[in-house]
Formats: C-alpha cells, sequence, structure tokens
C-alpha cells in the first residue's frame, strides 16, 4: 500500500516536466505527505490536462455523508475498484498523482515488530506519477466543495515484494511518457518501470 509520499520537486520543475500548469493561488509547498493526514498534493486531473491542481488525500465519494470515509480510501486496489461502492463512481474520474518518491516498511519479523523503512525512487530522482482516481464531494453545512483522490495499487513487483513483504502490494507508478494513457479511460497501463529502493536508517 502507499500512505507515505514525497513531492520535493519546484513548481517550476513540476510544470516542465509535465506541460501543465499549476492552477493561480494553488499554495503547492515541496514536502512530505503522510496520508493519514489528508494533506493537499499537485495532482493532474482528467477534466483538465493542463493544469496542476492540489486535491486532498483520501478520496470523499459525491455521496458521502461526511468526510470520515478518507481513513479507508488512501488506496484503492484497482482489481476491486469496479466493485467497492467507494470508487465505483470515480470510475471515469482519473488522474495522476505528482511525486518523486514514496517509503515503505519491510518486516523484519513474522509479526511486524521489527521494520526496515525504505524508500523508494526512479533513476536521477526523477519526478513520476501515481495512477489516482478522484471525485468532488460538497460539505453540506458549511458549502465548501473538496476534490479528493485515491492512489492505485497493485500486486507487487519483484523489488516491492521483498520490500513490502507483509502484504505484498505497491502503487501504481506511470512511466515517463505514458501518464497520459491513464488519463483515458481506454488505455492500458504500462507499468514497465525501474524503481530504486534506498535503506533508510
Amino acid at each position: 500500500m502507499c500512505f507515505l509520499s514525497q513531492q520535493i520537486k519546484s513548481a517550476l520543475e513540476l510544470e516542465n516536466r509535465h506541460n501543465a500548469k499549476f492552477e493561480p493561488n494553488s499554495e503547492y509547498v515541496p514536502s512530505a505527505y503522510n496520508g493519514f493526514e489528508h494533506p493537499k498534493t499537485p495532482v493532474i486531473a482528467n477534466c483538465n490536462v493542463n493544469s496542476i491542481n492540489m486535491f486532498q488525500w483520501g478520496l470523499i465519494p459525491s455521496w458521502a455523508t461526511d468526510k470520515s470515509i478518507q481513513k479507508y480510501t488512501l488506496n484503492a486496489k484497482i482489481e476491486t475498484i469496479h466493485e467497492k461502492p467507494s470508487f465505483k463512481s470515480s470510475l471515469n474520474k482519473r488522474c495522476l498523482v505528482l511525486c518523486d518518491a514514496f517509503y515503505e516498511w519491510q518486516w523484519l519479523d513474522s509479526k511486524g515488530k521489527r521494520k526496515q523503512k525504505y524508500k523508494i525512487y526512479l533513476p536521477n530522482n526523477e519526478s513520476f506519477a501515481f495512477a489516482g482516481l478522484w471525485n468532488e464531494w460538497t460539505d453540506k453545512n458549511t458549502g465548501e466543495i473538496i476534490k479528493s483522490y485515491t492512489i492505485l495499487t497493485t500486486e507487487a513487483n519483484e523489488l516491492m515484494s521483498k520490500i513490502h513483504n507483509s502484504k505484498k502490494r505497491m502503487p501504481i507508478v506511470l512511466r515517463n511518457g505514458k501518464e497520459s494513457d491513464w488519463l483515458v479511460e481506454n488505455k492500458i497501463i504500462d507499468n514497465n518501470y525501474n524503481l530504486i529502493a534506498e535503506k533508510l536508517i
């Protein structure tokens, strides 16, 4: 799964890399992100592929009565998104979640009492994108409109199976030049990437 990510590239670097512009007053600050804090992070949604917006991590379906569902929707298994009520209404709302690293823990014993933290990134620390789904929710009490997202996960590849050895899952990392394929509904995901894992002390 993926609950900790990082994006420390400058706004200009992200704009040049993804050929899109930040929306005015987007308040982007390069940072590490903890999904359980539901931060706003840079996203490109299929409703406007030329724009980078700040969406909240933890998808809130449009039918939700409150935001409490977010703690369960940080990630979505791609194998079951067509079945889960939390994600069914977002199937046509695809997005790119812009990152340059994420973090996972390797269990060093059978119960996970001892763990080794890893930072995972691409060669040359280049920026990349997770495959995501997004939605728009209106708070009926305040009228606030919140755009939020979930990161899609899949079965772990050989490298990630050794690191995320408890559940053997990983986020879907979209290869440079293939991100736009995810934004088009009838395109197939190409997971042909080369991740690097670094042990952290």
